[in-house]
């Protein structure tokens, strides 16, 4: 019985670690288009930039392919960041002009480009293989699943927690309010002497970083990476987190992750455990059809989410209600 219940707590540390890993790509997100209004499509190119950076920083050397740096794990997650935020830069630089629905068309390019990158530079990437052997925090208590999802529990949530604390005092700093500002009437703020383009590509820069962290951990924490990890799924669960949650709250962020990464987690052992092996990955489809519905629903029923932003015209309407 106690080895039943080790192994429950183990997948439950497991499962909280992959959810504050979106989490942190949600937090990005969330800064770009709930504090700034930037419609970024293309979280899963972002993500993947960190990802690749820091594995090939961080790995052993490997013939054929460049980089095998064998560096410490803090190196890889800060060498994402930096990678991640300077192509949000380049990208930013020529995009962010852009408004609505080209600046979604725009960022959703850039993500393909980065998968076809993935997948045919096979001496810097791996291509369709991937890269494996990337080294995992904690790697000596792998004999211990408990230990190690708990040890591995702790670092992403401390991650977490200084990103979510960061962006908290960004947000109601002047420069938040700056966002905020921009956001809701661009050439107001401008009228006052702000600078919306400068302030547009701050954000779309830290919130990139930030997606790029996400990537980092979230290859050192299942040891392997390839291009399937970053499919198109991976915006639209994120969406669905920030939606869910709450646009431009970050607790609200945290929550939609939690939420929707435990529809993903439960639909997925339902599926193994209702459907033949062989009929799995047709019936893996109802993971993102259950998430499109529960987005539905909330789109239907709260608007701005389970903790959206408070506003002053959000608090106008639901006085009158």
């Amino acid at each position: 019985m106690s080895g039943s219940w080790s192994g429950w707590l183990a997948y439950a540390a497991s499962f909280g670690v992959m959810a504050l890993i979106q989490g942190v790509a949600c937090l990005g997100l969330n800064l770009q288009w709930g504090q700034t209004g930037l419609f970024n499509v293309g979280v899963a190119g972002f993500v993947s930039v960190g990802a690749y950076a820091s594995a090939l920083l961080t790995t052993a050397a490997v013939e054929g392919r460049l980089g095998g740096c064998g560096l410490p794990l803090v190196v890889g997650l800060i060498a994402a960041m930096v990678t991640a935020g300077l192509l949000s830069a380049a990208v930013g630089a020529v995009t962010l002009r852009l408004r609505s629905d080209y600046l979604a068309i725009a960022t959703f390019g850039i993500a393909v480009v980065v998968d076809l990158v993935a997948r045919n530079l096979t001496w810097l990437t791996g291509g369709p293989l991937g890269i494996s052997f990337i080294p995992r925090p904690f790697a000596l208590l792998a004999d211990r699943p408990l230990a190690y999802a708990a040890a591995s529990f702790a670092l992403v949530a401390l991650i977490t927690f200084a990103a979510y604390t960061l962006l908290e005092r960004l947000v109601a700093s002047p420069w938040g309010r700056v966002l905020r500002a921009i956001r809701e009437d661009e050439r107001a703020a401008a009228s006052l002497g702000k600078s919306a383009a400068a302030y547009r590509l701050q954000a779309f820069v830290l919130g990139g970083a930030l997606m790029g962290l996400a990537g980092a951990l979230q290859a050192h924490t299942i040891g392997f990476i390839s291009p399937e990890n970053f499919a198109a799924s991976v915006t639209f669960q994120v969406w669905a987190m920030l939606v869910v949650g709450g646009t431009g709250n970050n607790r609200g962020v945290l929550l939609g992750a939690l939420l929707v990464s435990a529809l993903w987690s439960v639909t997925g052992l339902a599926i193994a455990a209702g459907f033949p092996p062989e009929q799995q990955a047709r019936a893996a489809a109802l993971r993102i059809v259950l998430i499109g519905l529960l987005l539905s629903l909330t789109i239907l029923w709260r608007p701005r989410g389970l903790m959206g932003e408070r506003t002053a015209v959000s608090r106008h309407l639901d006085a009158d209600d």
